[in-house]
């Protein structure tokens, strides 16, 4: 590209807003920028800061999507089986023993899967699972319950499982299909997760949408069983130490999943929701941002500043933090 395009690109281009900054020692050295939206109750947007119709990939917070068309396929799950479908797990002990409880229960095996072989995502997880001599793995990887699901669905319907990640898969059309429904809108691009699935992109108001009709899904539907599966079980949705089951914990009736490349969406039962992404994947914005959209939408919870805080070390000292600027 020339110079001259270039310029013509940036001045026809804004840049994202600024969403958080990172302050050490009272010094601004660095700046997060994002696009976020806020649904109020009756669906209609409140606050849109950046792009929000622009597709993205929802990465990780399409997981509700992909679990209800799991269901519509037909796979019977519930309770903590069903949230772990939803899951980026954080690979402790107990997501482990289920996500093997649940290949067992579906004549699977974890050669099957076809998600990376991975370490526990929890960072405490991680050091334990490797002073006991543990290597990278497949059922370890924080997506394997989605693909445990995904692998028991196809082989109820007798559906091909080699293929079961092709985007052209009858599970994988269905779940587009999900996606599309739940968003309002087409899906605009259809590339691959981390983990190897089929990733939608829709636009973060599609997002916002598309979580607020989970939880105001009639109860029996297909999302109405994810959303109280995933609000009932947070701790199989994420894990003991994440922001996501903090918050279903703390907030009744709240949906919440973030996804890689620091997106996040949640829901309100009466219908509010949200939904950002830090234009630069920083997960360590995810926590502030997340906090103050919820204050904005008028939640008062003493979770919030738990989630919000991100602090900055000078050796063993806290010498700043992550804030939200909006």
């Amino acid at each position: 590209m020339s110079e001259s395009a270039a310029s013509v690109l940036s001045a026809s281009t804004p840049a994202p807003p600024v969403l958080a900054e990172v302050v050490r020692s009272g010094f601004v050295e660095g700046r997060h920028r994002g696009s976020l939206v806020l649904l109020g109750a009756d669906g209609s947007v409140e606050l849109a800061l950046g792009d929000v119709t622009a597709p993205v990939f929802p990465r990780s917070s399409n997981k509700p999507m992909q679990a209800a068309g799991v269901l519509r396929a037909g796979l019977d799950l519930s309770g903590e089986r069903l949230a772990l479908a939803a899951a980026s797990h954080s690979g402790e002990v107990f997501h482990r023993d289920l996500v093997h409880k649940m290949l067992g229960e579906h004549g699977l095996t974890p050669a099957q899967l076809q998600c990376p072989p991975d370490l526990p995502l929890d960072a405490e997880e991680r050091e334990t699972y490797l002073a006991a001599g543990a290597v990278r793995d497949r059922v370890t990887m924080n997506c394997s319950g989605k693909h445990t699901a995904m692998l028991a669905a196809c082989a109820l319907r007798g559906w091909p499982l080699e293929s079961y990640l092709d985007p052209e898969h009858p599970l994988q059309r269905l779940i587009h299909t999900v996606v599309e429904e739940a968003a309002g809108e087409q899906v605009a691009a259809v590339g691959t997760d981390g983990c190897g699935a089929p990733l939608m992109a829709i636009s973060l108001t599609g997002l916002a949408r598309a979580y607020r009709a989970f939880v105001l899904a009639a109860p029996g539907s297909a999302e109405r069983r994810v959303a109280d599966a995933m609000r009932a079980h947070p701790e199989y949705v994420a894990g003991t130490r994440r922001p996501d089951t903090w918050l279903m914990r703390e907030i009744p009736g709240a949906l919440s999943k973030m996804g890689a490349e620091a997106v996040q969406a949640v829901a309100l039962p009466d219908g509010r929701a949200l939904a950002f992404k830090i234009d630069d994947g920083g997960l360590r914005a995810l926590g502030p941002v997340l906090a103050r959209s919820l204050t904005l939408l008028d939640i008062d919870s003493p979770v919030l500043p738990r989630i919000a805080h991100t602090p900055l070390y000078g050796g063993t000292e806290q010498v700043g933090e992550v804030r939200a600027t909006f």
